[in-house]
Order: C-alpha cells, then sequence, then structure tokens
C-alpha cells in the first residue's frame, strides 16, 4: 500500500510542483485542499478536498489515514497584517489541531528565508537570530514559534527566493533582461535561490526522513548567486544582451512605495511593495543548506544554467515572455 499524503498550497506555484513530485515517486493517494479552482492541479490525478482550513468536518476527512501531512498553503503578501496573520498563524495553527486529533505520523511546515531578516549576518543558518524586517517574516516567525509550543511530529522548511515555471515574482527580472536591462540592487553581492524542483526534492526528503522530526531546515542551493551570474545564464537562455542596472538603495524604497500606490488604482498588492522594499534593503538574502546536506542528503541537482533555461522555455511556452 501506497503512501497517503495531504497537501496544502497545491494549486500554487511551489504546491503544484510538489505534487507532480508525489506523483512520480508512487503516492497512493494525494488529498489537495482546494479553495476555489483547481489551476495547476488541473489533470492530476489528485482529491480534491473543496473549502478551507476553518472547514473542521472537511479537514477530518482529508486527515483521515493520512502518512503525511505538508503544509504549503500561505499568504505571502497583503496590505494588513490581520491578514497575514490570520492566513499565516490561525490558519496553520487550526489545521495542525486537527491534525494532532488525527495522529498524524509527520507534518511538513514551510516556513522562509524571510524570518531571519535584519539578523545582522550576510550567510544565515539555521543558529542565525531572528529580526524580521517585513509583516510576512514576521507572521512566518509567530507561526514557527506557534509550532514549537504544539507538541508535533513537524519539520520546518525555510526556502529562500525560488524560481522556476510558473513563477510570477522573478517572471519581471526575466522580461527586463528579454528587454535589455537586468535591474539589481547597488551593493547587493547576490542571493540564495532554489529551483523549485530542487525545493520539492528537499521538501519531501525532510518529511520523510525520520531524523528531522522537531527540526528546521534551509533549503537552497549550494552557492550564492550573483546578479551578474544570474544576468549571464537569463542572456544565455533568452538569446540577448543586457545592461547591468545597479538602483540605488535610497530609490527602493520610492520605487516599491509607488509601485504599491500604483497598484491601488489597479486594485492589486504588486510583487514590489514596500514591504518587500524593506527586504530588498535590510533582510538576509543568503543562507547555507549544509545542514539538509548532513542530516538527509540534500544537495541542489539542477544548474543556474539549466533551471533559467528550462524556466524561459516555459515563459515563453505559456506566452508569458
Amino acid at each position: 500500500m501506497g503512501k497517503i499524503a495531504f497537501v496544502t498550497g497545491g494549486t500554487g506555484f511551489v504546491g503544484s510542483h510538489l505534487v507532480e513530485a508525489l506523483l512520480e515517486r508512487g503516492y497512493s493517494e494525494i488529498r489537495c485542499l482546494v479553495r476555489s479552482e483547481p489551476k495547476w492541479l488541473n489533470g492530476l490525478d489528485i482529491v480534491p478536498i473543496r473549502g478551507s482550513l476553518h472547514d473542521s468536518t472537511k479537514i477530518k476527512r482529508a486527515l483521515q489515514d493520512v502518512d503525511f501531512v505538508y503544509h504549503l498553503g500561505a499568504m505571502t503578501r497583503a496590505r494588513t497584517w490581520d491578514k497575514l496573520y490570520e492566513a499565516n498563524v490561525v490558519s496553520t495553527m487550526s489545521l495542525m489541531a486537527e491534525a494532532k486529533a488525527a495522529n498524524i505520523p509527520k507534518i511538513c511546515v514551510a516556513s522562509s528565508l524571510a524570518v531571519v531578516g535584519n539578523a545582522g549576518e550576510m550567510l544565515a543558518d539555521e543558529s542565525t537570530s531572528y529580526a524580521p524586517v517585513s509583516m510576512y517574516g514576521q507572521s512566518k516567525l509567530i507561526m514557527e514559534y506557534a509550532l514549537a509550543d504544539a507538541d508535533l511530529p513537524t519539520v520546518i522548511v525555510r526556502p529562500p527566493v525560488v524560481y522556476g515555471p510558473r513563477d510570477r515574482d522573478l517572471l519581471s527580472f526575466f522580461a527586463a533582461v528579454n528587454r535589455g536591462l537586468c535591474v539589481a540592487p547597488q551593493g547587493d553581492t547576490g542571493l540564495s535561490l532554489v529551483y523549485v524542483k530542487d525545493l520539492v526534492r528537499g521538501i519531501i526528503a525532510a518529511t520523510e526522513s525520520p531524523r528531522t522530526t522537531g527540526e528546521t531546515y534551509y533549503i537552497g542551493n549550494q552557492r550564492v548567486i550573483s546578479w551578474e551570474q544570474l544576468q549571464k545564464s537569463s542572456e544565455s537562455a533568452l538569446g540577448k544582451t543586457s545592461r547591468m542596472i545597479r538602483v540605488p538603495r535610497s530609490l527602493i524604497m520610492l520605487l516599491g512605495t509607488v509601485s504599491e500606490l500604483a497598484g491601488r488604482l489597479s486594485r492589486t498588492y504588486p510583487a514590489l511593495n514596500r514591504e518587500k522594499a524593506r527586504e530588498i534593503l535590510h533582510a538576509t538574502k543568503q543562507c547555507s543548506s549544509e545542514k539538509a546536506r548532513e542530516h538527509f542528503g540534500y544537495v541542489s541537482e539542477v544548474s543556474l544554467d539549466n533551471g533559467v533555461k528550462e524556466t524561459i522555455a516555459w515563459y515563453r511556452a505559456q506566452d508569458w515572455l
């Protein structure tokens, strides 16, 4: 009998790749929480659970006989603290209460490098202190503290910036390079990136390993990527050349503010906003995955060149680029 998994966030960017990887791994049944549209889950052999994490009756049924819970459902940006707290803390702990009652053997919860914030270290590891600079980072840190008090068989994974097919956040960077401009923060030495397929491999390995219960791991790349390296890989995949534009730090908050105000006119909350500007200016952007390598053998396998090439090919196939 194969394993049974319950996945939240499966309709999103990372979650949909996770579901595909679980299917390839031979899980016998994958139940996915679907709030409205199945999106990237269309056509996949999954069991949709229609509703939200607060639908206690449905969640109880979804958790019956489950081996692993993969909780990737989250809100990455919102205009107000209340929305982030509700989505990332209250909803998570509502699920945890049901998982505890169902005696789930192992639960993986996705957090973020954003919990570190301005910790005074260039390269974060699991011993680095926390000083989140954004509401998102703060909500994820509070979530982690709540999990620590819940006495559950959890493992927490903290990805850095994730890229790959279906991602929209780095799409603007690739689109700019496609137009001949590579835009990066002035004085920024680089960032940790992880290709989505590497990340989901790490998530599954961390969840299935018996050693990881009660632990937290960064799941990233073995090396920090400079903006020049990302520019070069993007140019190669696009068949274009671009000019590097380093944005002065004094302008980054202004750009975030203007972008956010423009979003109000279009009733959207853009990826570049004041909260994201604070992270660009002050937050740690680099992390080490050495603990994950030591505990369950995680190493990233997809090179930057290949990951960017696959991502841009997918964007073009979808007419996103």
